[in-house]
């Protein structure tokens, strides 16, 4: 019998963005993605629920898994392959499983964005030693994202990535909420935010009040 969940992110990446793959492969604990390769983020509620997105992914595609956070509160996987058609066959098998539909998902909603220009030199040491991907430099411009449900920090990032020349500092896409720290010139962080802010908006579901508990 199907265990019930609450689905909170499900998106598909259409092409791994450079950055984006290196830095998930950087942090994955499971196999790592190529660029150009597509890619699945699933986040349910509560946490144990994804082991069974897992196995049903597993057991009815090629997808290869990533990434797994398994929380008591959320649990998210992302699953990626060459061939676009297994990881949206990915996306089938955990719908199927649980019985609910991609619309059920939250639909995504910033809570914070922030831009910084001229970033001081102590406040890049700050921000270098906490990042897991590319470092920022004094005088460069900072773009800060926080959104809910956290799963959608991934789509952001490689949609920010795909729009402007851009550095990926970090990105946190599990958690009660999503974080995205990048790096760049002020036109590009500019075209980055712009390029995150619609493809956020693109996303249907659910309404979404945001508040980082079951239920959004």
């Amino acid at each position: 019998m199907a265990e019930s969940i609450e689905l909170r992110t499900f998106t598909h990446i259409d092409r791994l963005q450079p950055q984006v793959a290196s830095f998930v492969a950087t942090v994955a604990r499971g196999f790592l993605p190529l660029e150009d390769q597509a890619a699945l983020l699933v986040e349910v509620a509560p946490g144990m629920g994804v082991n069974l997105a897992t196995d049903a992914i597993l057991k009815k595609t090629t997808a290869i898994p990533g990434m797994q956070i398994v929380e008591r509160a959320f649990g998210m996987i992302e699953v990626h392959a060459d061939d676009q058609g297994q990881v949206h066959a990915a996306g089938d098998a955990v719908l199927d499983h649980f019985g609910i539909t991609a619309e059920q998902r939250l639909k995504p909603r910033i809570m914070s964005s922030q831009i910084i220009t001229g970033i001081e030199g102590y406040h890049t040491m700050l921000i270098n030693r906490m990042r897991h991907g590319d470092m920022i430099l004094k005088g460069q411009t900072l773009y800060v994202l926080e959104v809910h449900p956290a799963g959608y920090a991934l789509l952001a990032t490689n949609e920010a990535e795909k729009a402007a020349t851009i550095r990926v500092l970090e990105m946190i896409p599990f958690g009660a909420f999503g974080r995205v720290w990048l790096g760049g010139d002020e036109e590009n962080i500019a075209q980055a935010a712009k390029a995150i802010e619609a493809v956020l908006a693109s996303v249907t579901g659910r309404e979404n009040l945001g508040d980082g508990k079951k239920g959004g």
